[in-house]
């Protein structure tokens, strides 16, 4: 049954329209987006489809390639283009308000942020969120990947980031592809090299924040563990 069949109360866009767009699902939400489904078919089911073959996880196909948004039966190209032109349009304006802002008084926009950046990526990766005197956001670097250790992360190179970005002070991340958020003791010692080595050139670490699946992102700041 098409959508415009449906009873006017229980349509994506009139609920939307009513209740605002927290009332809805993510299938809803989606299905807004991708305004028609296909043959039998609505958009709300397309929707669903589309979310089921990411894991129902909106970060992973919010990183999901445009081949493999153009797989799923229905979505094609333009709709798969589409969509990566709005999860990008999502991370900018994250970019830009942590750029505008004080970005520590406001750790959940740093979190949200990490989240659409780190938290579907396959691999380790080692982020700097490089700041300014008055902690506004003035580069996030990619520094490392692969397999995150005390060896493979070198302090020299982040200090020479640092220098190079005139930073003041710096949040680091790095995502946990396994899911589990919680802190290894490389990370803690990792962290503690890091905040010695950047302390040389007068560069405060702020916090460090592990990404893990869909779960809020861990602050070693909030755990005591700076």
């Amino acid at each position: 049954m098409a959508i415009t069949d449906w009873p006017e109360g229980e349509r994506p866009r009139e609920r939307l329209l009513e209740h605002g767009p927290e009332a809805l699902s993510d299938a809803e939400l989606l299905a807004i987006y991708l305004r028609v489904g296909v043959r039998g078919k609505s958009a709300v089911d397309l929707a669903r489809d589309l979310l089921q073959r990411f894991d129902g996880q909106l970060g992973t196909l919010a990183e999901a390639s445009l081949a493999e948004l153009a797989s799923v039966s229905g979505i094609g190209m333009a709709k798969a283009a589409q969509l990566k032109a709005s999860f990008e349009l999502t991370r900018r304006a994250l970019s830009q308000d942590l750029a505008t802002r004080d970005s520590f008084t406001s750790p959940g926009k740093v979190r949200d942020w990490l989240r659409l950046k780190l938290a579907s990526r396959g691999h380790e990766v080692f982020m700097a969120l490089w700041l300014d005197a008055q902690n506004r956001l003035l580069k996030a670097d990619e520094l490392f990947s692969g397999t995150l250790t005390q060896t493979s992360v070198y302090p020299r190179e982040v200090v020479k980031a640092a220098l190079a970005n005139n930073a003041s002070a710096v949040i680091l991340a790095h995502n946990h592809p396994s899911g589990v958020a919680e802190p290894s003791r490389a990370d803690e010692m990792l962290t503690r090299s890091l905040k010695e080595a950047l302390a040389l050139v007068d560069v405060k670490v702020l916090d460090h924040f592990i990404v893990a699946g869909n779960t809020p992102p861990l602050s070693f700041a909030e755990r005591g563990l700076l």
